[in-house]
């Protein structure tokens, strides 16, 4: 059974959860007319991304309780949701999250592993990061969820496939930097990056990425969907809010992975002992 995924590209009002909200059940019914199994938002969707001080102020604590989650988890019953939010946690930390949201319940939270604090960016002055990197069981199959800098890191997708993911959704915030002949230097860069894992990993890679100004910064959609072979299947446009459809075939895997059993040949023994001995002697 194929799987038909939406991705959306939308340009978040920064610290205004209601507005934001209203724009994810607008496109969560928009998605389920058409017929999407499920529907992926960009990092920090319900929030915006330069939060800074007002961190405190947009934080959820996700269950069916909180007044934003209790919506989204009633949509979820029509239409799978993967969610971006600041997470507050039992002793108030704060986590740049994701949720997969399915059948009126919370399916799987992942909070962002690698806050970026490089060039522009300075998100470990008003954020934790998180500590484990997991794939997790749906009714579509197993899924694993990286948020924006986790991804530039190959270790979180390996991780991820070796726990069994085998529809990974990426999810960022990522604004322009750089320029080359044909496009922004940071979407080539993410481009580059998806295409070789999803050929990899043997698995399929579908990216939200938000659009839009805020706070100096341009964000520049792009979304994307890679098959178990490299191959692009969807692209969203630059520059401007979209919801993008495509279809994950799960027996392409299977194809895929009968020509390279880079999963099978994988030798995890191998790894294990050299990152001990990496870690033990330097």
């Amino acid at each position: 059974m194929s799987i038909k995924i939406a991705l959306a590209q939308i340009n978040t009002v920064l610290g205004d959860l209601q507005k934001n909200l209203e724009r994810h059940l607008e496109l969560a019914s928009e998605a389920e007319s058409n017929k999407a199994d499920i529907l992926v938002f960009p990092e920090l969707s319900l929030t915006g991304y330069s939060l800074q001080d007002i961190v405190p102020e947009v934080a959820i604590k996700p269950s069916i309780d909180d007044p934003v989650f209790s919506q989204l988890l009633q949509a979820s019953n029509k239409i799978d949701l993967m969610v971006g939010f600041v997470e507050e946690d039992s002793r108030h930390r704060f986590f740049i999250s994701a949720g997969y949201l399915s059948g009126g319940e919370i399916i799987h939270i992942h909070r962002k592993v690698y806050l970026a604090t490089y060039g522009i960016f300075d998100e470990k002055r008003f954020l934790a990061a998180g500590e484990t990197i997991r794939a997790f069981d749906t009714k579509f199959g197993r899924i694993g969820m990286l948020i924006c800098e986790d991804f530039w890191h190959i270790s979180s997708s390996y991780l991820l496939w070796l726990d069994g993911a085998d529809h990974f959704l990426l999810q960022s915030a990522s604004p322009g930097r750089g320029v080359t002949e044909e496009q922004i230097g940071s979407a080539e860069w993410v481009e580059n990056i998806n295409r070789s894992y999803a050929g990899l990993f043997t698995s399929f890679f579908a990216h939200a990425n938000r659009v839009g100004f805020e706070d100096g910064l341009y964000f520049w959609g792009g979304a994307t969907l890679y098959d178990p072979d490299g191959r692009l299947i969807a692209k969203g446009p630059y520059y401007e809010e979209a919801l993008t459809y495509a279809e994950m075939e799960p027996t392409q895997i299977r194809r895929t992975r009968i020509r390279l059993p880079l999963l099978r040949d994988e030798r995890q023994d191998i790894t294990l002992r050299e990152l001990e001995r990496m870690r033990n002697h330097g």
